[in-house]
């Protein structure tokens, strides 16, 4: 068969879409939406219900996330889908509420204590080998095998020892709530308040209050307990306090941003490793040339913690992954003031959005965006800071980066060391995104033994 040229992209609109069919494709892929010309233009602006703009300029980026950040907190709509499952937790808290959090929750993430941490991906990845291995000549879906062991990552890393919170439970309550309530629904487009019920939303109430009850027991008994050995995730949640005021989380709070740090600390760093799984499968030479350096860093052991800075060019596919296909592809705000951006105006309420997955791909920024090229990340420093935003930027770059960085690539080296991946013909992946940027229909690759 014939190998395509280029990794999968989305088809991005050519032809100008009323509402409801804006509505209709949002709901099956929100970068469906995505007009061509964002990957060739500073901004774009437009009226679906509300006016909005995307942006992809770099220099008016960082007004949005860093100068005037106060300006454009995060939209309405965002907020509407995630705070039934995660409360004000960081994600989505705004002002003095958000800072005392951020404050107190920073110091869980110290490169010491993601360091401390690093056994546990190192002991996740080794068991993705050999369920990869047992499962011998055929071909396996990398996506639920990367979900797995991301989920393994963040069980371990957020209840060691603890044996009453339903892992299985919460991961299923998740899911569900994702594909119920994660699409974008007319209710939040057209920016209803919260109190209006949304179907999908009612569907999966009875699952969310089973999920943050096993929480709030979880987070009550390790609060009784105390820590037992390495302070896991919990256990530096309930110690964390706002250096400036003292403060610290009640049960509510840790609970809420624990189940924030279990979505976005196993979902999002399981897409990227799947992606990448994918695109070394797609260029034989990058996946050749990852080997080796991963064979001669570990000689045959699992990657660990201190490995993770030996290994570069690993890193660079990461990077270059994040770059194609990043797990969040699209970050909206809510204008609060008048401005203008890239000469065009803003108005309060106008919906302004960063749409990462065309900004990895704009002609301007990048040389031959839709192709699969690691060493672009070579040098970092050619990489203009707001052209490359896969973990968001300004004060509320994601908290967690440096831990899913170093996850990523355990995880990546290692498998990469143990096997030869190929990909199996007739069935690519289509990048689809409700809340997430996921390959619908899996990674099916072969895994020879190396």
């Amino acid at each position: 068969m014939h190998r395509p040229a280029l990794p999968v992209r989305v088809p991005l609109v050519t032809q100008p879409m009323g509402l409801l069919k804006s509505l209709s494709e949002a709901r099956r892929n929100v970068l469906s939406i995505i007009p061509d010309v964002a990957t060739r233009q500073p901004i774009v602006s437009g009226r679906t219900g509300k006016r909005w703009h995307m942006v992809m300029d770099p220099d008016a980026i960082r007004e949005i996330l860093l100068n005037r950040v106060e300006d454009y907190p995060k939209s309405v709509v965002t907020k509407n889908l995630l705070k039934p499952a995660i409360g004000d937790s960081l994600f989505i808290a705004e002002g003095a509420h958000w800072r005392w959090q951020r404050r107190a929750a920073a110091p869980v993430f110290s490169h010491r204590n993601v360091m401390n941490l690093s056994p546990i991906m190192t002991a996740a990845a080794e068991r993705a080998v050999a369920r990869v291995a047992d499962a011998g000549p055929r071909a396996v879906n990398m996506l639920d095998e990367m979900v797995q062991t991301t989920f393994d990552v963040i069980g371990d890393v957020t209840f060691s020892g603890n044996d009453t919170f339903n892992r299985d439970s919460v991961h299923k309550a998740i899911d569900h709530y994702i594909s119920e309530a994660g699409k974008i629904g007319l209710f939040d487009v057209l920016g209803f308040p919260d109190w209006v019920p949304r179907p999908g939303r009612i569907m999966s109430a009875a699952a969310l209050d089973e999920m943050k009850q096993m929480a709030d027991d979880a987070v009550t008994a390790r609060a009784a307990r105390g820590p037992d050995g390495t302070p896991d995730l919990l256990d530096l949640l309930l110690a964390g306090e706002d250096p400036k005021t003292k403060r610290q989380m009640n049960t509510a709070e840790v609970r809420d941003n624990l189940l924030t740090f279990i979505v976005a600390g196993h979902e999002t760093t399981a897409l990227t490793l799947a992606w990448a799984m994918y695109l070394v499968a797609f260029d034989t030479e990058v996946q050749d040339r990852a080997r080796g350096q991963a064979q001669a860093v570990l000689q045959g052991r699992a990657c660990t913690g201190v490995d993770v800075e030996n290994l570069p060019y690993i890193r660079m596919i990461i990077d270059e992954a994040l770059r194609m296909y990043p797990a969040a592809g699209i970050i909206s705000r809510t204008a609060q003031k008048k401005d203008t951006l890239c000469d065009q105006d803003i108005r309060p309420g106008d919906t302004v959005m960063i749409p990462i997955y065309a900004l990895g791909r704009h002609e301007a920024l990048w040389d031959d965006p839709n192709s699969f090229r690691p060493e672009r990340f070579a040098d970092r420093r050619t990489i203009d800071r707001y052209a490359y935003l896969p973990f968001g930027d300004g004060p509320r770059i994601c908290i967690g980066a440096s831990f899913a960085v170093q996850e990523a690539v355990i995880i990546l080296a290692t498998m990469l060391s143990r096997f030869k991946f190929t990909a199996v013909q007739g069935k690519e992946p289509e990048p689809v995104m409700i809340l997430t940027l996921r390959p619908e229909g899996g990674v099916w690759l072969t895994a020879e033994p190396v």
